[in-house]
């Protein structure tokens, strides 16, 4: 819990106990991508008493402080992933899952020019599957 309590004091966050709470489960050493939702009912059914209010509250508190990034595929669907570095995605139209690609197994050769007055900030490629 301290090394938890240590990564949120280094993004200015007070380390709350339902802070603690969801970033012990986010950020345990493995790449995750989580809903809102499926974090809640994985908290849940480890009888973590959270509200979904808070999780939703807390995820994007943490994408604010960087320790998140946020991919929202349509409106009705939005991963937060605790991989930060640049990289892209497969997702499984049927599974509703992300699955990592590594930024160097991808390669763009052209790219558009940006708006007048507008530059590009990075690019997150997300590639659709289906069976």
């Amino acid at each position: 819990m301290q090394r938890i309590k240590e990564i949120l004091r280094s993004k200015n966050l007070r380390p709350t106990k339902q802070r603690v709470l969801i970033a012990d489960h986010l950020f345990d050493g493995t790449d995750k991508h989580v809903t809102a939702e499926s974090l809640f009912r994985e908290l849940s059914s480890n009888k973590r008493d959270v509200s979904l209010a808070t999780v939703y509250n807390t995820l994007h508190e943490f994408c604010k402080k960087e320790l998140l990034n946020k991919i929202t595929l349509d409106a009705d669907k939005v991963y937060f992933d605790t991989n930060t570095s640049l990289h892209h995605h497969f997702f499984s139209e049927k599974d509703k899952i992300l699955l990592d690609i590594k930024n160097e197994d991808v390669k763009i050769s052209l790219m558009p020019k940006a708006p007048k007055g507008k530059k590009i900030k990075k690019v997150e490629l997300v590639i659709h599957l289906e069976d």
